[in-house]
């Protein structure tokens, strides 16, 4: 079975400023070139969907995958579809960002 992969806004914004940030530091060409990897990177997840570590200590059905050692790829997988929830790069603190909002919440948690 082949899933669809789809990128969320978020980690399409990630992407464009690691873009960013990578073609200020380096060039336009190495960052094209590093950002695309990952892009290739989160679309082989089609065929192999689960693997990474499943972190539902931060939110029920997330998976982290990392990318060279330097990005962690944050998703969720469900029957045919594979989300990418976001790109972090460099330590930037993703389970902060992707804590589920029903811990803030005490009414949407079910004991």
């Amino acid at each position: 079975m082949s899933y669809r992969v789809v990128f969320s806004p978020e980690a399409e914004e990630q992407l464009a400023a690691l873009y960013g940030y990578i073609a200020t530091a380096a060039t336009p060409n190495i960052a094209a070139r590093y950002t695309e990897a990952i892009v290739r990177y989160c679309e082989s997840l089609c065929t192999f969907p689960l693997r990474g570590v499943l972190r539902d200590d931060i939110r029920p059905g997330l998976r982290i995958t990392h990318y060279k050692k330097r990005a962690v790829i944050a998703f969720d997988v469900d029957a045919e579809l594979v989300s990418i929830m976001g790109v972090f790069y460099g330590g930037q603190d993703y389970e902060t960002i992707l804590q589920d909002d029903s811990e803030d919440d005490p009414a949407q948690r079910i004991s």
